[in-house]
């Protein structure tokens, strides 16, 4: 396999309060990070405090879903440890994403949108009006 990495992960401990894995203060995307993501979207934007721990919350509950996803998928195959192909194929079931610059083996082929009848009608007719 061409793009074969593979991570070893380690869970230390158990569950903490709330049911989380991992400390308060280790949080995959920061505020600071956060601010500076909607800074290149708009810069004049600012979000609420609220909005912030909310977005901070969604983010973090995403990752931790998609990691233990991934952990039973490694189980599943029997293994120790937790590679890209594990969270790949949940990212890729479950989320319909995929992990840039890293390809499934699998060719899969380009399937071409069927156009109805009804959507060849309205195309024509927008064709025309903008001819005129």
């Amino acid at each position: 396999m061409a793009n074969s990495t593979t991570t070893a992960v380690k869970v230390l401990g158990g569950p903490g309060p709330a049911g989380r894995t991992s400390p308060e203060g280790s949080q995959v995307l920061s505020k600071k990070k956060l601010q500076d993501l909607v800074r290149e979207i708009d810069p004049n934007e600012q979000l609420d405090e609220d909005v912030e721990e909310m977005l901070l919350q969604i983010a973090d509950d995403f990752i931790e879903s998609v990691v233990t996803a991934a952990c039973q998928l490694a189980r599943h195959r029997k293994s120790n440890t937790l590679e890209v192909k594990d969270v790949q194929l949940h990212l890729e079931r479950q989320w319909n994403m995929w992990i840039p610059g890293y390809g499934s083996d699998e060719i899969r082929p380009f399937k071409k949108a069927c156009t109805t009848e009804a959507h060849k009608q309205r195309m024509a007719l927008i064709r025309k009006t903008t001819k005129k």
